[in-house]
């Protein structure tokens, strides 16, 4: 005896696709099992009863974890919605045709794409109810009226950070499944770094620049097709399409890529194969350029799409391809002008701190993430005369090389200022005033400026004056976070101190104020970047590095103090440089 069917209610349903197909000499179970439509049917209880092997291919789901549940937990996408229009369909009648969902990139691999479903209700000759069956379908956007909404929605999705080759993925995922079966992005070496690209590959250049698999995408869970896993070199064949379209800077439709007459592919065994292996049968070949330079080459290939590229599919992937040059281009200049300011700036900050007999010093500098660029924080220590030291943390607000090069003025003034034995609030006054007239010879090279009463430019700063004989600190803030003040006992405090306006206001003169520093005790400069963060109130990084500095009597490495701290960033890549200054007085508390 065989095994009981888990689901006898539903053997009507079995018995009428049965007999349709009986009916016509098994032609028509034959198509609904071969069809290139996805095919999938649910009964009166919303149940799925039967499934063709292609509905698999939309959303990766097998015929076994479909079987027997409700749409909500057999299909990817919006399934909780699907399930409302299979249960309405049911009940009115009325055919849904042309819904369209989103797979998700997460169902098995793949890359998110648009697939459409017809929904249509079933009743055998008895006009008895069956269910519901669905056809889904990759939803078809060559058509010229449909263009605009295919870049227009690109625009949304591509070219969503300053990452080059993150943005090269997002062209390759957005255009698999709905455009093609296969797609790679690949970038020269000089985009990635952020360097100057070729305008094009020259007959003449004798040299072939390094190329790196920036982005891909397949129909197949892993993108099994592509030869090199993203981020690898990647081999250019000189007589090859890829060659071609990079040395003319045009582009290549190859509607039908018939293998047997590539003669360059005799050179490239290993990409013939896979062409052979997946059934690679249409190619498009694109450059990637923008602003006049050749950034790198983007390839699409159908394989189990039937249809062959023609002209108006070129047109919508030269538009696609546009758009993502210039994110990419976007991207590269960044890159290039973050990495001159972080040169910038760690040339301008001291390689080495030193506390003398007096303090024992550290510091640590984190770079903001990639995608929000290096800003203009600075530390120092300076030796002044009496065995005193001036400690400084500053913050320039805004990014990239202007605030780098302001950072390094700023560093400049206070060293000289320092060496005048002013006291911090005189010292600020002085640097606020010196600021001012930067500030305005700054504005004086642009040709517009929105509020002349609004500098263009301001910065923030704490200095602070040790004095070892009395074992205090004098502290003047401008526009700054309070130091911190870790007591020898562990005890950690904020003190209240004139917090005065940032630099460049040229407002009223800075106040100074004087803590205690006993021996074995600790001052901690920062900067904002350290203590707040977007999602979180101020109040909550504070007490984050409360409880971090509190256990300084466990860390008597200063240094390694200075880590643990960083450490409880919530982010390893913050959006907003910090900096942190520990100065330990010697001695026993």
């Amino acid at each position: 005896m065989g095994s009981p069917d888990p689901f006898p209610e539903l053997a009507d349903v079995y018995d009428a696709i049965s007999r349709a197909g009986k009916s016509a000499g098994g032609a028509i179970g034959s198509l609904l099992t071969h069809s290139a439509l996805g095919i999938a049917i649910w009964d009166t209880t919303l149940r799925c009863v039967w499934v063709n092997d292609a509905m698999e291919r939309y959303d990766r789901i097998s015929r076994k974890e479909r079987l027997g549940r409700f749409p909500r937990d057999a299909l990817a996408g919006d399934a909780d919605r699907l399930e409302s229009v299979i249960e309405r369909v049911l009940a009115t009648g009325i055919h849904v045709t042309g819904r369209e969902y989103r797979v998700p990139a997460a169902v098995g691999g793949v890359s998110e794409g648009a697939v459409t479903a017809t929904f249509i209700r079933l009743s055998d000759a008895e006009d008895v109810l069956l269910g519901v069956a669905q056809l889904v379908h990759v939803k078809d956007r060559r058509w010229p009226e449909d263009r605009l909404a295919v870049v227009s929605e690109s625009g949304s999705r591509i070219g969503t950070s300053l990452d080059v080759m993150r943005t090269a993925q997002e062209l390759a995922d957005f255009v698999v499944p709905f455009f093609a079966d296969y797609v790679t992005v690949d970038l020269t070496e000089a985009v990635r770094l952020g360097e100057e690209p070729l305008e094009r590959l020259g007959p003449s250049d004798g040299r072939i620049p390094t190329f790196r698999r920036a982005g891909r995408a397949s129909i197949h869970a892993g993108a099994p097709e592509s030869l090199w896993p993203t981020g690898e070199v990647v081999y250019v064949p000189e007589t090859s399409p890829f060659m071609e379209v990079l040395s003319s800077g045009r582009p290549l439709l190859e509607p039908v890529l018939d293998v047997h007459h590539a003669a360059w592919l005799s050179k490239d065994p290993a990409r013939a194969q896979k062409i052979r292996e997946f059934g690679m049968h249409s190619l498009l070949v694109l450059p990637i350029h923008a602003r006049g330079v050749l950034m790198g080459v983007a390839v699409f290939v159908r394989t189990e799409n039937p249809a062959s590229f023609d002209e108006n599919d070129q047109l919508l992937a030269e538009e696609l391809v546009a758009r993502t040059a210039l994110s990419l281009d976007n991207a590269r200049r960044y890159a290039r002008e973050r990495t001159a300011a972080l040169t910038l700036q760690h040339s301008l900050l001291p390689r080495r701190i030193r506390g003398g007999e007096a303090l024992q010093v550290a510091a640590r500098y984190l770079p903001a993430d990639a995608e929000y660029s290096v800003g203009g924080d600075w530390f120092d220590v300076i030796g002044l005369s009496g065995g005193r030291l001036a400690l400084v943390v500053g913050d320039v607000v805004g990014h990239g090389i202007e605030a780098a090069a302001t950072m390094g003025r700023l560093r400049t003034a206070i060293r000289t200022l320092a060496g005048l034995d002013m006291s911090p609030g005189e010292l600020l006054t002085r640097l606020d005033q010196t600021f001012a007239r930067l500030v305005e010879d700054e504005g004086d090279t642009h040709e517009e400026i929105a509020d002349p009463a609004v500098p263009s430019i301001s910065a923030t700063c704490v200095y602070a004056l040790y004095e070892p004989v009395r074992r205090t600190c004098e502290v003047a803030l401008a526009g700054h976070p309070s130091p911190a003040i870790v007591h020898p006992h562990g005890d950690v405090t904020f003190p209240e101190l004139p917090r005065g306006t940032p630099l460049g206001l040229g407002m009223l003169p800075y106040e100074s104020a004087e803590v205690g520093l006993p021996a074995g005790g600790i001052i901690a400069l920062y900067t904002d970047g350290l203590v707040e963060d977007r999602r979180q109130d101020i109040d909550v990084g504070l007490e984050r590095i409360r409880r971090s500095l509190s256990r300084s009597r466990r860390e008597p490495s200063l240094p390694s103090l200075c880590t643990a701290v960083i450490g409880t960033l919530p982010s390893s890549a913050p959006a907003d440089d910090v900096t942190l200054l520990l100065a330990r007085s010697f001695g026993e508390g």
